[in-house]
């Protein structure tokens, strides 16, 4: 069974910088990739960045130039650096992993529970 862990989520002012990171264990053969995606109240989820085994990354246009996405592939670690926040990026940011697994070698889905990311001054 593979496990999500989501940190660094917060209460932030407008124009300040988080870190979230999300720590991947469990049965992992592989990692096809890993992404943040984030739900605002009443709205739907959408996807933020996303970065593949390889080391391809996406970012939503939302977010380009302001949000980085990363990988320690070592450590099966995704991370989002979240710089010059904005109040529209309040929401709950969760992440996505795409993996095969190591005794069956099927791809499955996985997600954390989330971590909040409120901006507000």
């Amino acid at each position: 069974q593979v496990q999500l862990v989501e940190s660094g989520g917060g209460l932030v002012q407008p124009g300040g910088s988080l870190r979230l990171s999300c720590d991947a264990s469990g049965s992992i053969a592989s990692i096809y990739a890993m992404a943040w995606y984030r739900q605002a109240p009443g709205k739907q989820r959408e996807l933020v960045a996303a970065i593949t085994g390889s080391g391809t990354t996406k970012h939503a246009d939302s977010v380009k130039g302001r949000f980085t996405i990363s990988r320690d592939n070592a450590k099966n670690t995704v991370y989002l650096q979240m710089n010059s926040l904005k109040p529209d990026d309040t929401a709950v940011y969760y992440c996505n992993l795409d993996y095969q697994e190591a005794s069956t070698r099927v791809y499955l889905e996985v997600w954390g529970q989330g971590t909040l990311v409120t901006v507000s001054s």
